[in-house]
């Protein structure tokens, strides 16, 4: 599950070209939820790997932290185009 996590994390990236606007989302996603459930394996096992899950958790929580910020600032773009539409008509 931790090398699941990390490889989903790394190509989230990606996935907007596959599918664009949810692939990388997606991937980002899976990528979190494998990466917590890896290290809950790892934790009860003992096994090695516990910093690829959380390098995936990290991956995934920044891919969605930066898709956020980019729908906020295409919002706010919008709404001072469509003020400056208003003042200069």
């Amino acid at each position: 599950m931790a090398v699941i996590s990390l490889v989903s994390g790394a190509l989230s990236v990606f996935g907007h070209i596959v599918l664009p606007g949810i692939g990388g989302g997606t991937l980002a996603v899976v990528a979190i939820v494998t990466g917590f459930i890896g290290r809950s394996e790892i934790k009860r096992t003992g096994e090695q790997g516990g910093w690829m899950a959380v390098a995936g958790i990290v991956l995934g929580f920044i891919h969605l932290a930066l898709i956020a910020v980019i729908v906020l600032l295409l919002i706010l773009g919008v709404f001072a185009f469509g003020a400056w539409a208003l003042l200069h008509h």
